[in-house]
């Protein structure tokens, strides 16, 4: 019966969100200087003091998104380390002689002292997405200022006034629209616009933007879904042009469906599902040892990157909010089995049930390659928010009728 199966997704996924949350709040925080330890090993000893802007703003919008929207997470010691988090990044995060106007830091020492800057907008975008989410929970205008002044400078990079990025033009290197830009813009758009009906107007025309940069992706008649295409849309030569990843398409195609959702975009809908979701999953999934490659080659040469046929975590993730999204909103029975497929296969490997939280690294065939909780790429945020996702989804489908 499909309401006892919606039942038993969300029993496992709510315990798991609970013992996620409390490995990160037991092993985590820094108490001495604030913010988050992240790379931490696999029975939640610290291995490494460097902290990751990036994962640092992701934690704090973790924290103050379950705060806000759960009952059993509006707990003091969630809601202290939240505010913990964002006083750290307003603290460091930023390098003032970074660029022409200044950048994030990528990764900062246990004290606050930058060590690297990339010339990329992602700890930007992170840096935004707590400031936000932390304002809506303590009520702080002010951050919520310094997040719209931030979004205003990583939206001139990412539409071409790159200088600010402090990357060098090269004579060789033609400009690349790489998916993950204007994903993570329309991802801001939505943090920055929920119940701010004046920001949704403000930013209308860039969230059409956003979108029409991802759907630019599709290539080959409707076929492929690229990672990298050229600023006109256009298939790039080479690795780079025929690089796929199914669970970064998956993750678009949730975006997208989320999107047109909200503004009554039906065909959009339709491409998010069949195209940005069907498509990279029947590509992507390992028909021999189950889970989804990380990343393919288009014209079938194997991936120059290492890690090509590894599982991680994160896409499989993306996968489970994207599937169970789209059931939820079409009641498709295939949908529904697409999720418990990828269900399944994550729920069986990934988390550890000696000491909590999930691995994120496996091997092509399944077995654990890489048994750190977190590191420079992994934190608290792919699987807390799908966890958390997911729960709510659940939530919906089960207080609506359901098939006998």
């Amino acid at each position: 019966m499909t309401a006892e199966k919606l039942g038993r997704f969300r029993e496992r996924i709510r315990t798991e969100l609970d013992q996620v949350v409390e490995f990160w709040l037991k092993y985590s925080h820094d108490k001495e200087f604030g913010g988050f330890f992240t790379c931490i090993g696999k029975d939640g000893k610290v291995y490494d003091e460097l902290k990751y802007v990036w994962l640092q703003g992701r934690q704090v919008w973790m924290y103050c998104r379950l705060y806000r929207t759960m009952e059993r997470f509006r707990r003091p010691e969630i809601l202290e380390a939240a505010i913990s988090g964002g006083e750290f990044l307003q603290k460091f995060a930023w390098v003032p002689s970074a660029g022409s106007s200044g950048k994030c830091a990528f990764c900062l020492s246990r004290d606050g002292r930058a060590v690297k800057v990339q010339r990329t907008i992602f700890s930007e975008c992170f840096y935004v997405m707590a400031l936000d989410e932390l304002s809506r929970v303590t009520g702080d205008q002010g951050m919520q200022t310094e997040a719209e002044r931030v979004m205003g400078l990583l939206v001139g990079w990412a539409r071409g006034d790159s200088a600010g990025l402090g990357r060098p033009e090269l004579a060789g290197d033609a400009p690349v629209n790489s998916m993950a830009v204007p994903m993570m813009v329309l991802c801001l758009l939505e943090q920055l616009t929920d119940g701010r009906p004046q920001l949704g107007e403000k930013y209308r025309e860039l969230g059409a933007w956003c979108v029409q940069e991802i759907l630019q992706h599709v290539q080959r008649g409707g076929t492929a879904i690229l990672e990298n295409v050229s600023k006109e849309g256009k298939e790039l030569p080479g690795c780079q042009g025929r690089l796929q990843n199914p669970g970064h398409a998956l993750e678009a195609g949730w975006f997208l469906l989320q999107y047109a959702t909200g503004h009554g975009e039906r065909e959009l809908q339709r491409v998010a599902v069949e195209t940005f979701m069907e498509l990279p999953f029947r590509t992507g999934w390992d028909p021999q040892h189950r889970g989804l490659f990380y990343f393919l080659d288009v014209d079938g040469h194997c991936p120059t990157q290492l890690e090509w046929s590894m599982k991680l975590w994160w896409p499989h993730c993306e996968a489970l909010i994207a599937f169970l999204m789209a059931y939820a909103q079409h009641k498709e029975p295939a949908l529904l089995d697409r999720f418990t497929q990828v269900y399944d296969y994550t729920f069986s490997h990934f988390p550890d049930p000696e000491h909590g939280e999930w691995f994120g690294y496996l091997s092509q065939q399944g077995s654990v390659v890489l048994d750190f909780k977190g590191g420079p790429f992994k934190g608290f945020f792919h699987v807390p928010r799908c966890l958390y996702m997911c729960e709510r989804l659940l939530d919906g489908l089960i207080e609506q009728p359901c098939d006998p």
